[in-house]
């Protein structure tokens, strides 16, 4: 009964057609090439180096592509055990003609061949997005991203902010934004002139909201005028030599003032909390970063609290940090949980944490899963890990226990998935 029961919902769910709320798409090459695209995703280098292969193997920059295929190819019985390496399978199986569920030194070559070709053709990213049920999906834009030539109803763009609070310190950056803008930096006045005319020009091109990755020290706070005043000045003359105290203090007021112009934009504000970068420095690209688990939202409680009118969709990078996320969406109107991110991003961990969500969070706060994808390739896979695990919750737990009809948890599942980002986001 529980089995044909979950199978049922699972149909409906797989039927909704998905707005991807938060991936890296780049929307003028959304699609991989080859092979070497699919398996260059951090997850798999990573894994791949943890499991013994050395990073200067893995990254040799002389390497073709097709070698630096086999080079991670021969690794990958070592991680066949991994959530990773099933998405991987899946994404042979529904584009490569892959037939059994085994990617090794034997048949790699024959997937890279094939990805060669099939990637090849001038409407495979329409191709993929139609197959995979995707009818929009959210981009990660930097600060100084034109926004141009690419459809924004399809891609939609996102203000990517973590340079803008943590690194303008950097000349590099500095002057970045100042290009973009039309607006010289020279006191906090034209910072934020120069951060609003962003804002401005992000709107006008169809962004529906601004996001950033937060470590696990950072407390948002108020800066004053005198302050933040003296802490600019002091980053112009000295850039990143300055006094930790006045990056700190210039960061706050640039973060409280992104939160004021989401307030005045209606924008949402996507808070990613709780990552430490370059824990592991020897690491292979984008596999250095791990999460703190002292992090606390108990540091954002003043944010939450100023800006009522703000919607925070908020995901954690650590799953023990859930119960804390699951309890501010509960008591605060404006913090909705979001996605399962990262590390928390496997079967056991997102069934945890998504049975807390679903009994104890409104419905209609929770944004369920993002791909947090880099090519369109990997949106299908990753979706259809989270609506397994979302339809067996839903009829386990909602109507053999709890006596709903099909109807009822479908259309609960229906919300989760795509019914709040729409909502939320305005698309």
């Amino acid at each position: 009964m529980s089995q044909t029961l979950c199978q049922t919902i699972l149909r409906e769910l797989e039927a909704i057609r998905l707005v991807d709320p938060h991936t890296h798409i780049n929307p003028h090459h959304p699609a991989s090439t080859s092979l070497a695209d699919i398996l260059g995703y951090h997850y798999y280098t990573e894994l791949v180096h943890a499991a013994g292969v050395a990073r200067e193997a893995i990254e040799d920059p002389v390497l073709t592509a097709r070698d630096r295929v086999g080079v991670l190819a021969a690794a990958l019985p070592r991680i066949a055990n991994t959530v990773q390496y099933r998405w991987l399978v899946d994404i042979c199986q529904r584009w490569l003609g892959l037939e059994d569920s085994r990617i090794d030194a034997g048949n790699w070559e024959q997937l890279f061949d094939a990805s060669t070709t099939r990637f090849a053709s001038d409407r495979w990213a329409d191709e993929v997005l139609e197959a995979s049920g995707v009818d929009a999906l959210f981009l990660t834009n930097d600060f100084d991203d034109p926004l141009d030539a690419f459809d924004s109803r399809r891609y939609i763009p996102c203000l990517r902010t973590d340079e803008l609070v943590f690194h303008l310190g950097r000349s590099e950056v500095r002057a970045r934004l100042e290009a973009c803008s039309g607006i010289e930096i020279h006191n906090w006045s034209s910072l934020r002139q120069a951060l609003e005319q962003r804002f401005t020009h992000f709107v006008s091109r169809g962004a529906k909201a601004c996001a950033i990755s937060l470590p696990p020290h950072f407390s948002p706070g108020t800066i004053s005028d005198g302050r933040v005043s003296t802490a600019i000045d002091a980053l112009l003359q000295h850039g990143t030599d300055a006094h930790p105290n006045h990056h700190r203090a210039l960061a706050q007021r640039v973060f409280w003032t992104l939160a004021e112009l989401c307030d005045t934009h209606r924008l949402p504000f996507d808070l990613m909390i709780g990552v430490n970068r370059r824990v592991y420095p020897a690491g292979v690209y984008q596999g250095q970063d791990l999460y703190d688990s002292r992090v606390s939202l108990i540091q954002y409680k003043d944010l939450f609290n100023a800006f009522p009118r703000v919607t925070f969709p908020i995901s954690v990078l650590a799953s023990v940090t859930n119960q804390e996320l699951v309890s501010y969406a509960w008591i605060f109107p404006n913090v909705v949980t979001c996605g399962h991110w990262w590390y928390s991003n496997t079967p056991t961990y997102i069934a945890r944490d998504l049975t807390a969500r679903l009994e104890a969070v409104p419905q209609s706060k929770q944004i369920g899963y993002y791909s947090d994808a880099y090519k369109l390739e990997f949106i299908a896979p990753k979706f259809s890990m989270y609506r397994r695990v979302l339809a067996r919750i839903l009829a386990e737990e909602f109507v053999l226990q709890r006596s709903w009809s099909e109807d009822q948890a479908i259309a609960l599942g229906r919300d989760v998935l795509r019914g709040n980002v729409e909502k939320i986001f305005g698309v």
